[in-house]
């Protein structure tokens, strides 16, 4: 059914479902397979979210059947997933074949719940709505614009299967946009040491909300942790 791609050594009873070609049948199978290992419903609208991100979105986290637009962060995105991956959802990832399997499941992404696309062709749209048929989170970054008869099915087919929709780039019809800025790296001495840590500003901009919301975050810190940067309220304006 499927083709599998074996992580690193220290990994290696963990596998993740790629499909080179998404036939109709296959996603079939692999519904029936997410069916019969997990709930696709969650009592909550919400679906989990990491903390250091969820004061900053509408409604206090994520919400099932909304689309989100963010910047291309590897580590933003793999953060986003983190949560609702370890809490037993399955998560797609379509037209990204860079995507990073063992940094995915460093940061906390479990592997086997999780569908990759990374060459979906011109077809990217038809098998972003498959994918969002068996999935609770999909990730998609589109080669092109869609239309907006397009975007509009894809909407509904969102709202009636409770899917969550992560779009690198922008995107119309979006809950909210997630933006970086103010990176600033640390670990370089004068000459010497390695980067260890990376602070940004988030800011979360909504439809809803009255203004954009922005926190600094490590992204992450030194030890690999995805937290609240504890700058001063001046200091934050200044990276805003």
């Amino acid at each position: 059914m499927f083709e599998y791609e074996q992580v690193s050594p220290a990994s290696s009873s963990t596998a993740t479902a790629v499909l080179d070609e998404p036939a109709e049948d296959t996603v079939a199978q692999l519904r029936a397979r997410i069916s019969s290992m997990q709930a696709k419903k969650l009592d909550s609208r919400l679906i989990p979210t990491h903390p250091a991100l969820a004061g900053l979105l509408p409604g206090g986290g994520l919400q099932q059947g909304a689309a989100y637009s963010l910047d291309s962060s590897a580590m933003l995105l793999m953060t986003l997933l983190a949560a609702p991956s370890a809490a037993g959802m399955w998560c797609g990832i379509v037209g990204m074949p860079e995507f990073g399997i063992e940094a995915a499941q460093h940061v906390g992404v479990d592997l086997e719940r999780l569908v990759l696309v990374p060459h979906p062709g011109d077809q990217w749209l038809a098998v972003t709505a498959a994918i969002a048929d068996v999935v609770g989170v999909v990730v998609t970054r589109p080669p092109k614009r869609a239309t907006d008869s397009s975007v509009a099915r894809l909407a509904a087919r969102l709202r009636q299967r409770g899917t969550t929709l992560l779009v690198l780039g922008p995107w119309p019809q979006t809950e909210a946009m997630l933006s970086l800025s103010g990176s600033e790296w640390h670990g370089i001495g004068e000459g010497h040491g390695h980067l260890s840590a990376r602070e940004v500003t988030v800011t979360v901009t909504s439809r809803t909300a009255s203004r954009p919301r922005s926190a600094r975050l490590w992204l992450p810190d030194a030890g690999d942790t995805v937290r609240r940067s504890q700058v001063r309220l001046e200091d934050q304006r200044r990276f805003a």
